[in-house]
């Protein structure tokens, strides 16, 4: 048996801090093999999971609805293989819709029935859930509708209140979820793939812990700050997409033929700038342009920017975008500078020139 786990979420929601959270805490001599596909014309997610010492293979397809089928299925077919692996985590692009990767994945049980999926889980950015079921709600709800279990990320930078408001608008979407809303410092690794694994079972109170001493997490965010980020970031709306999927771009879902199925894909909705560059950087250099892409004005609006790039000391700059919220670390090299850019109405030449590449 390979059992198969499904990792969704929207762009810069953590999937890839999670899954990290997971091998490294739950799944430790287990053979696993991580399967992602990348929208956009670099792939960079391949050199952080590197990092950690885990095979990657990444599908650099592009549209996951239109062009993902059939790739996705040599790709199983090569991993199997190759491999035999005991478990398979698959990680879809964060503007792909989940639906299509789980029928992807009961097509290829066709060819391999030891295949079973073990439980599909999206995360969900806590503080952003609002504005992205408003702008994409496209994607991002059918994201939520397509799994049986929803985890939080970043609820440590909100307010319960804040909390229970985007818990109540996903369950909304999703009733039947289990919806993960204990921070992920405060959770145990082992406990989360459990609750993705077992995603049915009732709660009884023979199921909640007992009380134990536990020490506290200090975070040194500063909360207020956060949520004020979080609350301007929703008030904004740009392109918004109802509860039935119509968006007020202009698009008529029903006008592309080549669909799978109605609706939009990731390439008509969202723009993606991928550069690789020679170019050496400095960090405070880097970090400047990354505050910067906060002006929509100037650079449209990006909802996910990473990438590795070389620091003028010659050590390698591994860095993580979403709006408000900047990772910068060093990390191993890569074969050259690359950074990817995702958003709605970008300015490709503002971008570089920002850049400098």
């Amino acid at each position: 048996m390979v059992k198969v786990n499904i990792i969704s979420g929207f762009l810069g929601a953590g999937k890839t801090t999670l899954i990290k959270k997971l091998i490294a805490g739950a799944m430790q001599g287990e053979k696993v093999i991580l399967l992602e596909n990348e929208y956009g014309e670099v792939g960079v997610d391949g050199g952080f999971m590197k990092d950690a010492g885990i095979t990657v293979t990444e599908l650099n397809s592009g549209c996951i609805c239109c062009t993902l089928a059939g790739d996705f299925q040599k790709a199983i077919d090569e991993l199997i293989d190759t491999y035999h692996p005991e478990r398979l985590i698959v990680e879809p692009t964060g503007v792909g819709k989940l639906s299509d990767i789980r029928r992807a994945v009961e097509e290829a049980r066709e060819h391999h029935p030891e295949l079973t999926i073990a439980g599909c889980a999206t995360v969900v950015d806590a503080g952003r859930s609002r504005i992205y079921m408003k702008n994409f709600g496209e994607f991002f709800i059918d994201q939520i509708k397509s799994a049986e279990t929803i985890i939080f990320s970043r609820t440590q930078l909100l307010s319960a209140e804040r909390v229970e408001k985007s818990r109540a608008l996903v369950a909304e979407q999703n009733p039947e979820a289990r919806i993960i809303t204990t921070p992920w410092d405060d959770l145990d690794a082992k406990v989360m793939l459990e609750t993705i694994e077992n995603p049915v079972k009732l709660l009884t109170l023979a199921d909640l812990p007992e009380e134990e001493d536990e020490h506290e997490h200090h975070h040194d965010h500063d909360h207020e700050e956060h949520e004020h980020h979080h609350h301007d970031h929703e008030e904004h709306e740009e392109h918004h997409v109802d509860e039935h999927g119509h968006c007020s771009c202009g698009h008529d879902h029903h006008d592309h033929a080549h669909h799978h199925h109605h609706g939009h894909d990731a390439d008509e909705v969202f723009d993606n700038i991928g550069v690789e560059t020679a170019k050496r950087f400095t960090e405070a250099g880097l970090r400047d342009a990354l505050s910067k892409l906060s002006d929509e004005e100037e650079y449209g609006s990006i909802l996910r920017a990473k990438g590795i790039l070389q620091a003028e000391d010659g050590r390698w700059l591994h860095f993580d975008y979403v709006p408000g919220e900047t990772e910068i670390r060093y990390g191993g090299a890569d074969y050259t500078g690359r950074l990817c850019v995702i958003g709605t109405h970008i300015d490709e030449a503002a971008l570089r020139t920002l850049f400098g590449v």
